[in-house]
């Protein structure tokens, strides 16, 4: 196994901008990853498995809820915090920073949000642990982009309710604990419900055959008449602005996490460059590829600008939906791109499992689609700066 080299950029001395805590924390993610994921990922994505056996350290980085209140089992940080971690762990694996933040954004988040005091008790601190794992149910086979029109619904039986529907391609799944569900009532009206595994009628099946994310688990959630306890209920926030209110916390993280990859990409490359030698000289001394590592750290270090004002803006409190959609979008769009582009560098090097570069690029394929697809994020855009809604 060839050693983690990896260094990441800072062409404009961007870590004046965090705090002593900040880089502390980082650094300590970049450690883990270096000696915990780096060693092992390729193996785990060749073979199209999740390394379970980094949950606890996934846990002791701050990988679960970073941003939870300690008296939750969280460490309390703020928003750059939660950026940073995810932007280490994702310079490791996409997949694995999937797992990250569902259980972050997606599942502690609306529990912590939109949980009553004793859900927060009983969920928060064993999923901050890792103890728990849990995912989070609103893509249905039928409705991606569209999440209102989704099927999935339940009815009140008088002690609990009874839910039916399933959900697809739902990161961390077939492992799950607990669930977040979103499903209609009887009115129409969109609500969270905790599903927990052992639930009579409740299904996960595994997705298999993927090309992207082969180190992150994949699956289906299955109701079939499942009796839901009425406390599991969300009391809090209904309606469909609840899971889009998860959706903003956890694009927030992607578009840090995409930096990662991307500079774990152009670290690559740049370290290929200067020890390949053609035609008598590096290939870092051709104008070609200068220009494709000249426009990589420039791409990343806009990236790394927009992320930093909008982690300032979350931590105020100030961030918009639309400003969230913007980072998600231009990042996710600059990480693929700067993959393709030292995967060329790299010649036939590049398709191997030896260098990260192939497996970060078929990994943001699924990124570029999940969290809001690259286009409906142009939309949210679009719609955001002449008031015209172009999707409905």
């Amino acid at each position: 196994m060839k050693p983690d080299l990896f260094q990441a950029p800072d062409y404009y001395l961007l870590d004046d901008l965090l705090t002593e805590e900040h880089k502390l924390i980082r650094d300590a993610a970049r450690a883990w990853v270096k000696k915990e994921v780096s060693p092992i990922i390729e193996e785990y994505a060749q073979k199209a498995e999740f390394p379970k056996q980094i949950i606890n350290g996934l846990a002791e980085i701050g990988g679960f809820g970073p941003y939870i209140p300690t008296e939750y089992g969280g460490a309390g940080l703020d928003q750059i915090s939660y950026g940073l971690i995810m932007q280490e762990i994702e310079r490791g694996d996409s997949g694995v920073r999937s797992t990250s933040s569902v259980q972050s954004s997606l599942v502690m988040y609306p529990i912590w949000k939109y949980g009553n005091e004793e859900q927060r008790m009983k969920y928060l601190p064993k999923l901050a642990t890792g103890e728990m794992i849990g995912c989070f149910g609103l893509t249905e086979p039928d409705f991606g982009s569209n999440p209102g029109g989704m099927i999935t619904n339940f009815k009140d039986m008088g002690d609990h309710y009874l839910l039916n529907g399933a959900k697809m391609w739902i990161s961390n799944a077939p492992f799950a604990d607990i669930a977040v569900v979103w499903a209609k009532n009887e009115e129409g009206r969109i609500h969270g419900l905790i599903v927990e595994r052992g639930m009579e009628g409740f299904s996960t099946p595994e997705t298999h055959n993927k090309w992207s994310l082969r180190a992150s688990a994949t699956g289906e959630l299955i109701f079939d008449n499942v009796k839901v306890p009425k406390e599991n209920l969300l009391p809090n926030k209904s309606g469909l602005g609840a899971p889009l209110g998860c959706l903003d916390s956890a694009r927030y993280g992607i578009a840090w996490g995409a930096i990662g990859a991307a500079m774990d990409c152009y670290d690559t490359a740049l370290r290929y460059s200067q020890e390949r030698i053609q035609f008598d000289k590096p290939i870092g001394a051709f104008q070609l590829q200068q220009k494709k590592l000249a426009e990589m750290i420039t791409e990343i270090t806009k990236a790394q600008l927009l992320t930093w004002r909008l982690g300032v803006l979350r931590n105020e409190d100030r961030a918009t939906s639309a400003q969230i959609s913007m980072a998600k979008r231009n990042n996710v769009a600059m990480a693929l791109d700067i993959a393709r582009e030292a995967r060329q560098m790299l010649g036939g090097m590049g398709i191997t499992g030896e260098y990260s570069i192939m497996r970060h690029m078929m990994n943001l394929e699924s990124v570029v689609t999940y969290e809001g697809t690259h286009d409906i994020h142009l939309l949210i855009t679009g719609m955001d700066v002449t008031g015209f809604p172009a999707f409905k």
